[in-house]
């Protein structure tokens, strides 16, 4: 069975969505496309929200959330319980965030990076397995961290 990628965007990723949508379809991976589905303005917590909870509830292999800066589809997304997302820019950024975090959502900012350069850095990532080691170690302490906050709710 194919790995599961769940993908979201608000109006501000929405181009680019469509364009990592199309070029993953091609993959081995099984795409599914968590909206939003225009350019019409809307609000990315949602988004951020709906795709973060399918990778917490492990229905998703991975996820990736787009919008103009990253900076808010983050910020909800690491709200869930295991839920490890960062916004890459590079593929070093990409690279750094599989190997030494062990990232499960890719967050893509429209208005950093051109779309060649998202294709990029999502394949790389893709590709990119955590290191485990030492690594592992703090991939680890943040799993307590999740547990110890997410008990007290």
């Amino acid at each position: 069975m194919a790995k599961r990628i769940i993908i979201g965007a608000d109006h501000g990723g929405f181009g680019l969505k469509k364009k990592v949508i199309k070029s993953l379809k091609r993959s081995a991976y099984k795409i599914v496309d968590g909206g939003t589905f225009s350019k019409d303005s809307c609000d990315y917590p949602e988004y951020a929200f709906n795709v973060a909870k399918e990778v917490s509830k492990k229905k998703a292999f991975r996820g990736i959330l787009i919008c103009r800066s990253g900076i808010g589809m983050a910020m909800v997304a690491n709200k869930l319980p295991g839920v490890r997302a960062g916004v890459c820019n590079s593929v070093k950024d990409a690279v750094s965030s599989r190997q030494h975090n062990d990232a499960n959502v890719l967050v893509l900012a429209a208005d950093r990076i051109s779309s060649k350069k998202a294709l990029e850095i999502t394949k790389k990532w893709l590709k990119t397995d955590s290191l485990g080691g030492r690594h592992l170690k703090r991939v680890n302490q943040i799993k307590k961290i999740d547990k110890k906050v997410f008990k007290k709710i």
